[in-house]
């Protein structure tokens, strides 16, 4: 079917990431496609907005992307976002051990040899390189094997490298996350060499590289945004979705041949979808957030290891802390957090007696879905049993973790899927 034959439409449920890289991929490819966000505003958990306890726009969660994330690459070319990303010209990963005071930076080199593991200069301290080529052993862990049964549970590298980076992708601790998870996402960076692995982070906020560019070119490429539009149900006859029903009342039909992609949380698409069988069981993420006196300079991220904070990001006069798989810290009152973490933050950034002009603790406690083997089991396929009817969303079975990653890769999928299906009408 050629451009101008396309009649049919494309409703997308859930202006998050997944549903934006669906939407934008279809429209401008000539498909007619309008998005329903319930929220005010589009981006899902990768937003900025203003905060006023702060008095400076925030990032509502830290994203630590790489230059091997091809998803991502594409999808920020695709909506002119690219400009986007900042970063260091080489992969350098600094880490900053609170109980002994050691500091390193882990430097992959160029090429697929990994050399650097046996340059002590460049690998974590104490560690070995056949530590680094344990790695490999994800490749080929079976489907109930965790991080720490695969690559630990001791050992420098385990603590110093393995684990912080588990559960910063995984947001699952170490001892319950699924292995196998981790490998593609090795073997898509770190294994493709230093140009693959360079560490990349918002230049000025999420919405402004990943949101707002992508609403521009769904706009100017014919497509609709609903915000404030909930959809409540869908209703289905003959194993195909006939129509929308929206919070307020409001129904829509479909036609024969339209389609609809559901790309909101696992729970809200398992609140809509019959039968649906997704992940149930979350993991927190705990953010800080502490604007400075004054502009400690451009854009920096480093690992913590032995503290409560695990990463800690610098963009001007703001420092945010991040704490993945947080199912303790998601409890404590903010004050204590925050006390907890700016101290760890000084002492990092050696602040001295600087002290944040205001601090914000931001609690996600359902950030992602417990990338633990059973419920990685439960992801369903973009393909449901409607005939018309797609998923997208991190928690679908993308091949890769709950990241920004999966969830582009995931969108491209339906939007991939949709087409397929309209050709065949």
């Amino acid at each position: 079917m050629g451009r101008d034959e396309v009649t049919a439409a494309i409703h997308v449920v859930g202006a998050g990431v997944a549903g934006l890289a669906a939407a934008v991929d279809l429209a401008r490819a000539g498909v007619p496609v309008t998005v329903y966000e319930a929220a005010g505003h589009a981006g899902g958990r990768c937003r900025s907005y203003f905060d006023g306890e702060l008095g400076c726009r925030i990032d509502n969660g830290n994203h630590l992307l790489l230059s091997g994330n091809r998803s991502v690459i594409a999808y920020l070319a695709a909506t002119g976002g690219g400009d986007g990303l900042a970063g260091p010209d080489r992969a350098e990963f600094p880490f900053v051990d609170l109980a002994t005071g050691e500091r390193w930076t882990v430097r992959p080199n160029s090429g697929w040899v990994p050399w650097w593991i046996f340059d002590p200069r460049r690998r974590v301290p104490g560690s070995r390189p056949s530590d680094y080529a344990r790695g490999l052993k994800l490749a080929w862990a079976p489907a109930e094997a965790t991080v720490a049964q695969t690559l630990g549970p001791n050992g420098a590298a385990f603590t110093r490298f393995w684990e912080p980076l588990a559960v910063g992708v995984l947001n699952t601790e170490a001892d319950a996350a699924a292995a196998h998870l981790l490998w593609p996402v090795l073997n898509e960076t770190f294994a493709r060499g230093e140009a693959a692995c360079r560490p990349r982070i918002a230049r000025e906020g999420l919405s402004e590289t990943f949101v707002d560019p992508a609403l521009a070119t769904l706009r100017r490429a014919g497509g609709r945004l609903r915000l404030h539009t909930r959809v409540q149900r869908l209703a289905i006859a003959n194993e195909r979705v006939v129509g929308l029903t929206f919070a307020d009342g409001e129904d829509v039909s479909l036609r024969l041949g339209d389609l609809v992609i559901v790309a909101v949380p696992a729970a809200g698409a398992a609140r809509l979808v019959p039968g649906l069988d997704a992940p149930t069981d979350a993991r927190p993420i705990v953010n800080g957030h502490f604007r400075l006196p004054g502009a400690l300079g451009g854009q920096r991220f480093i690992g913590v290891i032995g503290g409560l904070s695990q990463w800690i990001f610098v963009r001007g006069d703001v420092v945010s802390v991040t704490v993945s798989a947080a199912r303790g810290a998601v409890e404590e009152p903010a004050d204590d957090l925050l006390r907890r973490m700016w101290t760890e933050v000084a002492d990092v950034l050696d602040l001295g007696a600087v002290s944040p002009v205001a601090a914000r603790v931001v609690k996600e406690k359902r950030a992602t879905f417990a990338q633990t083997p059973a419920q990685v089991a439960r992801r369903p396929r973009c393909q449901t049993a409607f005939a018309n009817l797609l998923l997208a969303g991190d928690w679908t079975d993308t091949g890769l973790p709950a990241t920004i990653e999966g969830s582009v890769r995931s969108g491209n999928t339906a939007a991939r899927q949709a087409r397929r299906l309209i050709a065949a009408t």
